[in-house]
C-alpha cells in the first residue's frame, strides 16, 4: 500500500512538475504558467495562465493537469483548471531553472 501524499499547495505543484509545456520543453511549475491553487474539502482549483495568449495546446494542457492531479490525490472529487489572463506571463514568471535552460539571464 502507498503512502497517501497529504493534499496542499506545494503538493500540487509538485506533482505539476511532470506536466511539460509542448512548445517550450519545460514544465509549467517552473516556467510559470501555475498561477494559483486553491484547495478546498474534496476540489482543488487551479489557475494557469498562457505564454502566448493565442496558445493552441491550452486545452490538451489543461487536461494534463487535471489527470495529473487526480491521479495523484484520489481522494479529490473534484478538479477545475481555469485559464486566466491576468496577471499575464512573462520571463520574470520562470524558475533560475527554467530561465537558464532558455538561456535567459535573471
Amino acid at each position: 500500500m502507498t503512502e497517501r501524499k497529504p493534499v496542499t499547495a506545494e503538493a500540487v505543484r509538485a506533482s505539476l512538475e511532470t506536466v511539460i509545456d509542448p512548445k517550450m520543453k519545460i514544465n509549467v511549475v517552473d516556467l510559470g504558467t501555475v498561477v494559483d491553487v486553491r484547495i478546498e474539502e474534496g476540489r482543488i482549483e487551479i489557475d494557469m495562465t498562457l505564454t502566448n495568449p493565442d496558445e493552441p495546446t491550452v486545452g490538451m494542457l489543461a487536461s494534463e493537469i487535471e489527470q495529473t492531479v487526480r491521479s495523484t490525490f484520489d481522494e479529490i472529487e473534484h478538479v477545475e483548471v481555469g485559464v486566466v489572463l491576468d496577471p499575464p506571463w512573462t520571463l520574470a514568471r520562470m524558475s533560475e531553472k527554467a530561465k537558464a535552460k532558455l538561456g535567459h539571464d535573471g
